[in-house]
C-alpha cells in the first residue's frame, strides 16, 4: 500500500497508538523486529533516565517499546491511547466517573500530553491529546496494529463509561461487540481515505465509524491489541522462533487469528484478515 499523501489523523475518541513497556527494551525490539520487521530509533537522550523507542514499517511509526517507570509494578503489556482533545478535562471525567487517574496529565515534549487511566473495572488505558505526534501512521496491513479490543465482565457498565467519556456508541445494526464515533468514517473519507464509504457500500451504515470492539469475559477487564497479519500460521511460528508462546487460535467469519505472549510476558493478537466464502 502507497503511504498517504496527508498525515493520519485522529479526532477525539478514536484509538490512535499503541506501545508496550519491558524491562528489557533490547531484548523487545529484536523480538519483533523478528515478528514484523519492524525498525526503531530511539526518541530519547543518551543520558535520559528512561528510552521511548518507536517503531517503523517502511519509514512509518506504528508503534513504540518503552522502559517502564523505576517505580512501575506493572507487568508487561500493550496499551491503547485515545486521541482526545484536553487531556485535563478528559481525565476528569473518568475520575468523575468511577476510573482512576493513574499519572499525568503530563506534557511530555513537543509530540503532545498524556494521561495514564485506568476505567472501572481495572482496563487500564491512555488519553493523548497530541502536538507533533498525531499517532500511528501506517495501520491495518500486515505488521501494523489493526484493531484494540476491550475485554471485561460487564459490557453494559463499560458502555456506560466511555460512551460519555469519548463519545463512543454501541449500534445495533453492526452487532454486539462494536463502539463506533459517529463521524469517523466522514473524517477518513475527508482525509486520508476518500474511497471508503464506495470500498465499504456493502457493509451496515456506520461501519465506517467503528474504532474499538467490545467483547465479554470473565476475569479482569483489559485491552487487547491486535496486529495485522498476513498468514497466522507463519506469524505464530514467528514468534514461537523468536521466545514466544502461542496461547491459543481460533476463526470466525472474517479473521484467523492467534494470542501470543512475548518473551517478557505483554500478551498480543495476531489477527489474519480471511473472509470466509459464502455460497
Amino acid at each position: 500500500m502507497s503511504p498517504p499523501t496527508q498525515p493520519r489523523t485522529y479526532p477525539h475518541g478514536v484509538p490512535c497508538w499503541v506501545d508496550t513497556e519491558q524491562p528489557d527494551v533490547d531484548a523487545a525490539t529484536a523480538f519483533y523486529s523478528a515478528l514484523f520487521g519492524w525498525t526503531f530509533t530511539d526518541k530519547m537522550p543518551p543520558d535520559a533516565p528512561g528510552r521511548y523507542v518507536v517503531a517503523s514499517l517502511d519509514g512509518q511509526d506504528v508503534a513504540a517499546i518503552a522502559s517502564p517507570p523505576d517505580d512501575s509494578d506493572a507487568k508487561p503489556e500493550w496499551i491503547t491511547y485515545v486521541a482526545v482533545d484536553d487531556v485535563g478535562a478528559t481525565a476528569g471525567a473518568v475520575a468523575a466517573d468511577g476510573g482512576v487517574l493513574l499519572s499525568g496529565p503530563e506534557t511530555v515534549g513537543p509530540p503532545g500530553r498524556m494521561a495514564s487511566v485506568q476505567d472501572p473495572q481495572g482496563a487500564r488505558f491512555r488519553l493523548w491529546q497530541a502536538g507533533t505526534r498525531l499517532g500511528a501512521q501506517r495501520v491495518n496491513e500486515p505488521g501494523t496494529w489493526n484493531f484494540s479490543n476491550l475485554l471485561t465482565p460487564d459490557p453494559d457498565r463499560a458502555l456506560d463509561f466511555y460512551g460519555p467519556l469519548l463519545g463512543w456508541e454501541l449500534d445495533p445494526a453492526l452487532g454486539a461487540g462494536m463502539f463506533r464515533v459517529p463521524g469517523y468514517g466522514d473524517h477518513l473519507a475527508h482525509t486520508i481515505d476518500p474511497g471508503i464509504f464506495e470500498r465499504q457500500e456493502f457493509a451496515p451504515p456506520g461501519f465506517a465509524d467503528v474504532a474499538a470492539g467490545l467483547a465479554r469475559v470473565e476475569g479482569p477487564a483489559r485491552w487487547d491489541v491486535a496486529f495485522s497479519v498476513a498468514d497466522r500460521d507463519e506469524s505464530a511460528a514467528a514468534a514461537e522462533r523468536a521466545g514466544g508462546v502461542v496461547l491459543s487460535t481460533s476463526e470466525n467469519e472474517w479473521t484467523r487469528e492467534a494470542v501470543v505472549r512475548d518473551p517478557q510476558g505483554a500478551q498480543l493478537t495476531l489477527s489474519q484478515f480471511a473472509p470466509q466464502e459464502w455460497g
